[in-house]
């Protein structure tokens, strides 16, 4: 768990910098958009200036060919001087459409053009703007005055006609212009002025008839009918729907359906018998209702799309439901191939993981033997590595998530980043000394250490604390940044190959022989459990006192993480071994007076007959004489 926490920390504090290039991406991406916008609003205007051009081109044309049929023969200078006038003209012309087509063509892969739909189906589309209207503001014009003429009913489709005039060519009802085709519009199609308007006309008129028929009072029986038949079949299968799930929660909540067992992790009991059962059957109604629901919202658009006049609501509530449903299956086809790039470069960081894994493990056995790096530094440098990896790996493949370009992703993952940076200010003090511990090898799991006032065996190294195990049983959790700023003693480190040396001190006074003692605090350091044979232990004079002399023995031993006992059974060797040789274990605290005494040895170590002695008096009868002097 405190990996997935330094994990998940180190990842948070690089996550902005990605975001900060997915942000840079798609800044990018939006000044082209813009810039795709200018451009097209650029040649719009130019291809305007160019009709405008083309419009006053046609006048003097028409003009110079008027002024061509006025001339007589006798004028043929004259007649040849506007020709070439005319030629000029003619050439401007030809000129003038083919920049016209070469705008167009490349307008035609950016730009989309606004649909004219009165009824619903799109009859053709308009991509050009006529005087002050622009292109949407005509498309809108036309299907209000398409609308209007079919509901007219003393409308009749055979009376539109085309004029055919010197700019534009109008499809016209009576003094009503239907709409007007521009030289611009018919380059769009790659036809002519006139063919593109017969083609527009039939489309309309075809539209019209068709919608005619559609209204007819014949037909309105036959949809209201049809709409009748389509609530009935919903009823029918709203109540078979209830009915099919009704019996299948039946069948489960019957005891007879043994597939259902309880969810079990291990020997945990997740859900038992009933909450598995109560999961389903809300699971089940939870998809009961949401069948019902998208049964009955499919029912208007059928219903709605009966109905001519009610089409247009009809596609509408149709696409409310399509449109989400064809982003998401769109997204995700979108998607593919980000997701391939991910399982890509998921199969490779498993790889390098896993070679990375083999060389820790082979390190931690000993088969691979790198100068100055210790086989303990092999699984610490493997997690630091692969902390790293796995931040690379977020970094790499964030890009590629879905919806990592959404503003309030990218928000919100600021955020957390700069929560956790400045959260954990105080636990990355201790990961760093974590780190630098590790690679200090001042102690290892199951050493015995001393850290300030705190001695035990380690029973836990994390990168964010050092557990400590005392003799007492204690578990005492020590912050890594206290253990670096403190002093630390390991008293395992060299025991396995040196011997930790154990040592106590005890007091003796003069009248004991030196040599004596000697012998005897090594003979009792022999005896005692964990205390090793070779070297052989010694004893150090520390001091000569007033009233005594401190004696230290030390011994060897290879079990550190004994200590408490083998002190306790040393020193209960060292009273026995001095019982035994009859040396009382005193100093200048100990008062007593030789003669007439009992003996400080305890009774177990002196033998059956023994009295306490009695006090000695010596008596001496004085001379009469020497008393007098002495009085």
């Amino acid at each position: 768990m405190k990996k997935i926490n330094a994990i998940i920390i180190l990842c948070w504090m690089l996550l902005p910098i990605s975001i900060m290039a997915q942000h840079k991406k798609d800044t990018l991406a939006l000044h082209t958009d813009s810039a795709q916008q200018i451009y097209i609003q650029q040649q719009a205007n130019q291809l305007k200036q160019i009709e405008l051009e083309r419009q006053a081109d046609s006048l003097k044309r028409i003009n110079l060919i008027l002024k061509l049929q006025n001339f007589s023969a006798a004028n043929q200078q004259q007649k040849q001087s506007l020709q070439q006038e005319l030629d000029v003209l003619k050439q401007k012309d030809s000129l003038r459409v083919a920049m016209q087509k070469q705008k167009i063509d490349s307008l035609k892969k950016i730009m989309h053009g606004y649909a004219v739909a009165p009824f619903g189906d799109t009859l053709f589309t308009v991509y050009t703007s006529l005087g002050s209207f622009s292109a949407a503001d005509r498309a809108n014009a036309i299907n209000n005055r398409i609308q209007a003429l079919a509901d007219n009913y003393n409308f009749a489709v055979d009376s539109l006609s085309i004029v055919d005039n010197e700019s534009t060519v109008d499809i016209v009802f009576h003094d009503l212009v239907v709409m007007s085709i521009t030289e611009n519009d018919a380059l769009w199609e790659n036809v002519s002025k006139l063919q593109l308007a017969n083609t527009y006309l039939l489309k309309i008129k075809t539209a019209i008839q068709q919608y005619r028929n559609e209204t007819s009072w014949q037909n309105i029986l036959k949809q209201v009918a049809l709409a009748l038949i389509v609530i009935v079949v919903l009823i029918f299968l709203v109540y078979y729907i209830k009915k099919i799930f009704s019996k299948i929660e039946s069948k489960i909540a019957s005891a007879n359906f043994i597939q259902i067992q309880g969810i079990k992790i291990k020997n945990y009991e997740l859900l038992s018998i009933d909450q598995e059962v109560n999961l389903i059957k809300s699971l089940l109604r939870i998809i009961k209702w949401l069948i019902i629901l998208i049964a009955v919202y499919l029912a208007f658009p059928l219903v709605f799309g009966i109905f001519p006049w009610t089409k247009a609501i009809a596609t509408k509530l149709l696409s409310y439901f399509v449109d989400p449903l064809k982003r998401i299956l769109l997204g995700i086809w979108d998607y593919f191939p980000n997701l391939i790039t991910i399982i890509v470069i998921l199969f490779v960081f498993r790889l390098v993981l896993k070679g990375i894994r083999y060389l820790k493990k082979e390190i931690e056995k000993g088969s691979l033997s790198i100068p100055g790096f210790y086989a303990d530094w092999a699984n610490p440098s493997y997690q630091i590595i692969r902390i790293l990896l796995f931040a690379f790996l977020l970094i790499v493949i964030f890009p590629y998530l879905p919806g990592s370009n959404s503003p309030v992703f990218r928000g919100v993952s600021v955020f957390l980043g700069v929560l956790f940076t400045f959260g954990s200010s105080g636990s990355l003090s201790n990961i760093i000394a974590g780190l630098v511990l590790t690679y200090m090898r001042s102690f290892k799991m199951g050493d015995r250490i001393q850290i300030a006032d705190v001695s035990g065996d380690v029973i836990e190294k994390t990168l964010l604390v050092t557990r400590i195990r005392t003799i007492k049983n204690e578990i005492i959790s020590i912050p890594n940044a206290t253990i670096l700023n403190s002093h630390t003693i390991n008293y395992s480190s060299d025991a396995p190959e040196r011997g930790l040396i154990v040592h106590t001190t005890i007091t003796i006074g003069y009248d004991a022989p030196w040599r004596q003692v000697h012998a005897l605090l090594i003979k009792a350091a022999l005896a005692t459990t964990y205390v090793e044979k070779n070297p052989e232990p010694f004893v150090l004079q520390t001091s000569l006192n007033d009233f005594y002399v401190s004696y230290q023995i030390n011994a060897y031993t290879k079990q550190p993480n004994k200590q408490a006992e083998l002190y306790s059974l040393l020193h209960a060797n060292i009273q026995d071994t001095f019982n035994e040789a009859g040396v009382e274990i005193m100093s200048a605290h100990y008062t007593n007076l030789r003669d007439g005494n009992q003996t400080t040895i305890p009774s177990d170590y002196l033998p059956d007959n023994y009295t306490a002695p009695g006090f000695k008096v010596n008596t001496e009868k004085m001379n009469p004489d020497n008393a007098k002097n002495k009085s």
